[in-house]
């Protein structure tokens, strides 16, 4: 590209968006709205514009807990349920994206509507909905958390297989989320079987917080299609090279990395790495609402952080589109379109001085 030309614009590359979690994809304003319904006053940490920032560790990360779970707590009842759903799959279509994979864990939410399955009745069928209304086709991850019993995570397996699809609006994978350093990664095992015999592939969290001798062992009990993260397999090849052959996908989100202290810049992510090693990668924002960073900025850093040209770009996006687990002809689709964009020609900026064009 030479030293005048514009770089092709992210937000109208199609994309796909992997890595998003219910609450945490809010963004401030959202959020402030829901909590003024509730009679709630937000701390200023929760609604300033500094992005949460913290050490990797225990105490680190239950900062970062101990703000979500405030969040969480004012989206209650189904009007907010079916806010956040909306407001993902909006916030998604201005960024591009064809495809979003939105993770719930029910159990958050169930005590405001009367139970797990009416939650995920709710979530199901505003994402149905927002698909249709916005363009961006929303599946539903249903995840378990590490602080709550293996066998909560059976039954959540459970519920998620009676809603398990490709579509919009169905249950397209199931996950385990929440503090990496909790329990002992074998115990949930039953709960993936269940999912794995439902047709529900595996995207458990792993390699963030934790190095590549724990995420050996999510990809061991686990069997993972993709894994949350996992750039912590950068730390050892031959880990990276079997996860590579294995076909499992990483769902990279830079900015969480900087904002948990797993890295201390963007410019200290290993994409790179990654992407030499032949991973196939899935950019994502994680929780926007506390590292005030969405989906573009994520490929805006790919771009001028990690230098990715435009023809890479597009690479990650194919990459996102063919880990999603939309059906093959969506993915033919939206491949297409990826195609295009990188087909078009990059802008020019005009001489200093010049006038504008008619």
């Amino acid at each position: 590209m030479s030293d005048g030309a514009v770089p092709r614009g992210l937000s109208s590359l199609p994309k796909a968006h992997l890595h998003l979690h219910f609450t945490g994809s809010l963004s401030v304003p959202t959020l402030q709205r829901l909590a003024d319904a509730r009679g709630v006053e937000l701390p200023d940490s929760l609604v300033d514009t500094i992005a949460l920032e913290v050490p990797a560790d225990k105490r680190g990360w239950f900062r970062f807990q101990r703000l979500y779970d405030l969040a969480r707590s004012v989206v209650q009842g189904e009007a907010a349920l079916r806010t956040v759903v909306r407001s993902a799959a909006a916030e998604d279509a201005a960024e591009g994206s064809r495809r979003l994979e939105l993770q719930v864990d029910p159990t958050s939410y169930a005590a405001s509507v009367g139970g797990l399955a009416p939650v995920l009745e709710i979530v199901c069928d505003e994402a149905a909905r927002a698909s249709a209304d916005t363009g961006v086709q929303v599946g539903i991850v249903v995840a378990a958390s590490r602080v709550r019993h293996p066998f909560d995570a059976r039954t959540l397996a459970r519920l998620a297989a009676r809603h398990a699809g490709q579509g919009p609006g169905e249950v397209c994978a199931f996950g385990l989320n929440n503090n990496e350093w909790e329990g002992d990664t074998s115990e949930w095992d039953g709960a993936f079987r269940i999912a794995r015999r439902a047709g529900l592939p595996g995207v458990p969290h792993g390699g963030e917080l934790r190095g590549p001798e724990h995420l050996a062992e999510v990809v061991e009990h686990l069997q993972p299609t993709r894994v949350g993260h996992g750039v912590r397999a950068a730390e050892d090849p031959a880990l990276l090279a079997s996860m590579v052959d294995a076909g499992i996908a990483f769902e990279v989100c830079p900015a969480s990395n900087v904002h948990l202290g797993v890295y201390r810049s963007l410019a200290d992510v290993p994409l790179r790495a990654l992407m030499d090693a032949g991973a196939r990668i899935a950019l994502g924002a994680d929780d926007p609402l506390l590292f005030l960073s969405r989906l573009g900025e994520q490929y805006a850093a790919a771009r001028d952080v990690h230098q990715l040209t435009d023809a890479e770009l597009a690479g990650l996006a194919r990459a996102s589109i063919e880990a999603s687990f939309a059906s093959e002809t969506d993915q033919r689709r939206w491949l297409a379109e990826v195609d295009a964009w990188l087909a078009s020609p990059a802008g020019t900026r005009p001489a200093v001085g010049s006038a504008p064009p008619p």
